[in-house]
């Protein structure tokens, strides 16, 4: 029904244009007119009508392919450049209207069409020097703000893209609900698109890793203050999730949020902003330094001679010398070193007091 419509509706306009068209023109010789109208107007119109009738369907697909075009593209576009691009060509128009209004009417042939060039021409030079100068435009217009407000310095957040690992971790569901999250969470479609697959797979393990990144990502949407948009980005098609959205991130001047160590070294290569969630969970873990003293629940031996293993509530592993003797014990420990890995921290300590025979 809504195809017959538009069918109509385009049909009326083409109708509407050859009119408008042919009563400025004389075809016949001779005017014929019936009534009041121009017989050369009237077949002109209907000729126009017909054609657009005709070809009504293609012309409604590319409309609406256009539409989805101008859709996405809008989507990947930043804030601050929309606005900055909105006031270039703002200004690109006074400009030009300005320029040619005094010269309306006196330049032969071309005074009729010189406003629609000039306002053309000079809106997209305006939007264009707009954009690339948007941090100088829109400091004119920024209040001064406080250095503590969370803002970047030009007073705009930057929306994060999360890949399909820290996804399926999870722990990027307990950093939005603690509020360590700003600006605008992206979804990729195709990311979702692979979590989908995952979680169709026939393997058990990667069926619920599935699964539970889509439950992390309808706990994010339903119950974080952090606001989610899925964006279907349909460009570089056919390249690796990992590049695609690097690319992604690249166009919409957005960060990635990951915990895949090989996407992390993509992004600072390719000089994307990169939040590495392992990193965090470093950054955060308790300082301990040589000469403190705590108690240890030795689990198992280590790999030299007389080594105890322990760990702490996070996961930090603490290597006793002499702790083997008391494997299921808890122990005071004292610690004597602290190494930083790329895979962690790891506590080094000996025994705060020798084991009585």
């Amino acid at each position: 029904m809504l195809a017959k419509v538009m069918r109509f509706v385009i049909a009326l306009i083409g109708f509407a244009i050859g009119y408008s068209l042919f009563s400025h023109f004389q075809v016949l010789p001779v005017a014929v007119t019936i009534g009041a109208y121009d017989l050369s107007t009237v077949i002109g119109a209907f000729l126009f009508g017909l054609i657009c009738f005709l070809f009504a369907p293609a012309l409604a697909s590319a409309l609406g392919r256009l539409g989805h075009w101008l859709e996405r593209t809008l989507l990947m576009v930043p804030g601050q450049d929309m606005v900055a691009g909105t006031i270039g060509i703002i200004i690109g128009l006074l400009i030009g209207t300005l320029l040619v209004q005094p010269f309306r009417g006196v330049i032969p042939i071309l005074g009729d069409y010189l406003p629609i060039i000039t306002n053309l021409l000079l809106a997209w030079v305006g939007m264009m020097v707009a954009v690339k100068k948007r941090e100088d435009i829109l400091s004119i217009f920024r209040l001064s703000r406080s250095s503590g407000d969370g803002s970047g310095k030009d007073g705009t957040v930057a929306a994060k893209i999360l890949d399909t690992s820290v996804i399926i971790d999870g722990r990027i569901a307990d950093i939005c609900d603690a509020g360590f999250i700003d600006g605008k969470l992206i979804i990729p479609g195709f990311v979702l698109e692979e979590l989908r697959h995952i979680a169709d797979s026939s393997d058990t393990l990667k069926r619920n890793r599935g699964r539970r990144g889509l439950d992390i990502l309808n706990r994010i949407q339903k119950e974080s203050s952090v606001p989610v948009q899925i964006i279907d980005d349909h460009e570089d098609e056919g390249l690796e999730v990992d590049t695609r959205l690097v690319k992604m991130a690249q166009r919409m001047g957005a960060k990635v949020i990951t915990n895949d160590y090989n996407l992390n070294k993509v992004c600072e290569l390719q000089r994307v902003p990169v939040l590495n969630i392992n990193e965090l969970a470093n950054a955060v873990k308790p300082v301990v330094l040589p000469g403190e003293e705590m108690d240890v629940h030795i689990i198992k031996d280590g790999k030299e001679s007389g080594q105890g293993i322990a760990y702490l509530d996070d996961g930090t592993m603490i290597v006793v010398d002499g702790g083997r003797s008391y494997i299921g014990d808890e122990i005071p420990v004292q610690v004597t070193s602290v190494l930083q890995t790329a895979a962690g921290r790891m506590i080094f300590a000996r025994l705060k007091h020798e084991k009585i025979s």
